[in-house]
C-alpha cells in the first residue's frame, strides 16, 4: 500500500484517487475551490479530502505530506502544477512526482530540474498511440516497460503469418524479444519450445523498440510483398 497525495479535485484528480481507492492504497486529495468540494464530498470518504490551496506548505503538511510516497500534480494550470512539484521535491523530498501537463507549449518546463519524475501530456501521449498504431497495423501495444524501451504487446495471428507452422523454437525471433503467454480458445497457454502456433492466436510478448518492425514482419504474411500492392 502507498500514501498518496493528489492536488486538483477535477476530473483527472478525483478519479485518480477514487481508481487508488479501490486499489488498497491511502489517499489524501487537495482542492481549493469550495464548488468542486461539494461534488468530491459526494463521490469520495470525507476523510480523503483536504480544502486548502496545494501550492500552501501548511496545507501540503495537513495532508501528511512528509509521510507520502507519490504526490500527483493535476489541477488545470501548469504554473500551480510545478509550485506544487518544486514543494514536494526540494522542500519534503517525496520520493516520486507526477505532473499533468495542460499546455503542451509548457511541456520543456516539466523536468527533474522542477522536480518532476514523470509528466502526463495528454496531447503527446494521443499522438504517440496514433502513430504507433498507424505503423504497427494491427500489432497493439498494450504496456511501456522501462520508461517506454521496452513494450508488451498482443498479435492476434492471421492466416499465413510466419509464425504458423513451425516450432516455437525454430522461430527466427530478435534476441531482445520474448514469448510471455498464448490465448488459444480462451485458454491461456505457456509457451514451450516445442509449441507449434495456429491460425487465431493472440500472443503476447515483450520486445525493446528496436525490435518492433522485426516482430511486425515475423507477425506478418511470409514471403515477399509487392510494394505495387493490389
Amino acid at each position: 500500500m502507498m500514501f498518496v497525495i493528489v492536488v486538483g479535485g477535477g476530473k483527472t484528480g478525483s478519479h485518480l484517487a477514487r481508481q487508488l481507492i479501490e486499489e488498497g492504497h491511502r489517499v489524501r486529495l487537495i482542492e481549493n475551490r469550495a464548488e468542486m468540494i461539494e461534488r468530491l464530498q459526494l463521490e469520495l470518504p470525507r476523510d480523503v479530502i483536504v480544502y486548502g490551496d496545494g501550492s500552501s506548505p501548511a496545507v501540503l503538511e495537513s495532508a501528511g505530506i512528509q509521510q507520502a510516497q507519490v504526490l500527483a500534480a493535476v489541477t488545470g494550470e501548469d504554473e500551480a502544477n510545478l509550485v506544487v512539484t518544486t514543494l514536494a521535491r526540494f522542500e519534503f523530498t517525496v520520493p516520486r512526482i507526477i505532473a499533468r501537463v495542460n499546455n503542451p507549449k509548457n511541456a520543456w518546463l516539466f523536468t527533474p530540474e522542477m522536480g518532476v519524475d514523470v509528466s502526463l501530456n495528454q496531447t503527446d501521449i494521443l499522438a504517440r498511440l496514433i502513430a504507433e498504431e498507424m505503423s504497427l497495423g494491427d500489432m497493439m501495444i498494450l504496456l511501456k516497460l522501462r520508461r517506454g524501451e521496452y513494450s508488451l504487446v498482443e498479435e492476434k495471428l492471421p492466416p499465413g503469418s510466419q509464425f504458423l507452422g513451425r516450432p516455437l523454437k525454430d522461430l527466427p525471433l530478435p534476441a531482445t524479444c520474448v514469448i510471455a503467454a498464448v490465448i488459444r480458445a480462451g485458454q491461456v497457454l505457456i509457451p514451450r519450445g516445442n509449441m507449434v502456433f495456429e491460425v487465431g492466436d493472440e500472443v503476447l510478448v515483450v520486445v525493446d523498440t528496436r525490435s518492433l518492425p522485426s516482430l511486425k514482419e515475423l507477425f506478418g504474411a511470409s514471403g515477399p510483398q509487392d510494394p505495387a500492392g493490389p
